[in-house]
Parts: structure tokens; sequence; C-alpha cells
């Protein structure tokens, strides 16, 4: 294992998003990490609620005063989430990189366990994660959602669905801008797609099988997953994938199928196929 190295963390906020769930995501992926990160850049993806421009604003303060830098970088407008990400790359000081949602909760070991495992050569590392909701101020954990490992496995995994959990993600800045950053005109799938072009330069991905991550969910979580607009969008990122050699013909058949009932079903039956595909790949 290579040297203790300094990381950043990554956290796009935006108008949409709670200020307190915000502020829990800016403690549980700094101040209550095990292995604290070096910088925080936090992108302000357009215009946001009062009290969120207010913690942005005491954040420099209240995180320098333990070490770690902030950078808050603030785009006049929304351009969707790839380019917030892309523009806070720019400003990140380290090449070791972690992703953080402005609604999830980071465990306090994150850091401690991924971060070793890119120091160790590796160029991207996932973890498990585990969904949740709050009620009456109390936390609820959910299903457990559990990857491949790496290797093989994984690459074959990646031709069906996403390899890597985004929210869980910490990566080295270089090979990902190597490889263009987040594409900006890929719809909600950003992230696979990114993941496909870096399984095709070669790039080593890993996940470690811990829960690192708590995935908040609400009501409306599987409602969104359904619908034409996802289904055309899964249908355009396959397209994308047969078009760089990430898929067979074959496969691109099955994915669009397979989609194609997933995003058209209703509501309930989609909540219980998913929670049953995630139960079986658990095991």
């Amino acid at each position: 294992m290579g040297l203790m190295q300094d990381f950043s963390v990554l956290l796009p906020v935006y108008g949409g998003d709670s200020p307190m769930f915000f502020r829990r995501a800016v403690e549980s992926n700094t101040i209550e990490q095990t292995r604290r990160p070096a910088q925080l850049v936090v992108v302000r993806d357009g215009e946001v609620p009062a009290p969120i421009e207010n913690l942005l604003t005491r954040l420099p303060d209240m995180l320098g005063a333990v070490g770690i830098r902030v950078d808050v970088v603030r785009l006049p407008q929304s351009g969707g989430l790839a380019a917030a990400l892309n523009a806070g790359l720019k400003v990140c000081a380290h090449d070791l990189v972690a992703r953080a949602d402005a609604d999830d909760i980071a465990l306090p070991n994150r850091y401690a366990v991924e971060i070793p495992v890119l120091e160790a050569g590796a160029d991207v590392v996932g973890s498990s994660i585990q969904e949740f909701a709050e009620r009456e101020g109390k936390v609820e954990r959910g299903q457990v959602r559990t990857l491949p490992a790496g290797g093989p496995e994984l690459k074959r995994y990646a031709r069906m669905q996403s390899p890597l959990h985004h929210p869980s993600v910490a990566f080295r800045r270089s090979v990902v801008m190597d490889a263009g950053g987040y594409p900006e005109h890929a719809g909600r799938f950003e992230d696979y797609l990114l993941w496909a072009r870096l399984i095709l330069r070669g790039a080593d991905l890993r996940n470690v099988q811990d829960v690192l991550v708590l995935y908040r969910v609400d009501a409306g979580a599987y409602a969104r997953r359904g619908g034409w607009s996802m289904f055309l969008g899964e249908l355009g990122l396959q397209r994308a994938f047969l078009g760089m050699g990430f898929v067979t013909v074959p496969q691109f058949i099955r994915n669009v199928a397979v989609r194609a009932v997933y995003r058209l079903v209703p509501t309930g039956p989609r909540r219980w196929a998913y929670r049953a595909v995630v139960a079986l790949r658990g095991r």
C-alpha cells in the first residue's frame, strides 16, 4: 500500500434539496469521518433556498476550524448533474476524489475503507449501500444493495447494469478527466456511461462489500424509476453502448427488452421486482 494521500469530497447541491438533509450530508462526509478529507468542494447548481445559501457561506469557517478546506462553486443556472460535477472536478485540489450526494449519509468509516483501495492502485471504488428513510426523527434502514467486487465478474455485470453505486464512489480524478469527464448529454445516466468508457479504456473498477453509504429513498422513489421518459433515456444509453462497442447486438436486445418491461409496468410490480432482484444479488 502506498503513502496516505489527501483527497477531496465533491458534493453538488441544487434548489430542490432539503437544507436539513444537505447539512447532514456535509457533516457525515467531513467531521464525522474517521479519515477526513482535506477538501470539500460544493457545487451550487443554480439558485438554492436561503438556508442552503447561508450554510454555504458559513462552511469555509466551520470546516476550516478542523483543517478541511472548503471551496464553493456557484453556477448561476442549473445545467444538470454531469455539468455540475465537471465544474467541481476542475476545483478539486487532489487526484483522489470522492462523490457525495446532498441527501445521503456517509457512514463514519467510508473513507477509511475506500481511499486505501485507491492508494493501492484501483482507479474507481464503490461500496454497498443501504436504503433508508427517516420517520419521526428516526433512521429506518432498509434493503442493502451489493454489487460484484471487481475483475471479470464486474465487467460482465456492467454489460447489464451499472457496475457502481454512484453516491458511493471515489476515483482518481486524472483517470476520469482523461476519459472526458462526466458525459453531459446522457440524461440521467451520466455515471453509467462514464463507467463504460473507463472499462473500455482498461480502468480498474472495484466494489467493497461493506455498506458505507445510507441511500435516502422516499415514497416516490419507485414511481420515478418508471415511465416512457426513463425507458427512452435508457434506450438511448443502450444505443450509445452498442455504438461504442461496449455491448454486443444480443446484449443490446436483451437489455432493451428487460428495461422495457421494468420501466413500463405499474409501480407496484416494479417495486416488488426490484427488491426481489436486489435480494437475490445479495445472497
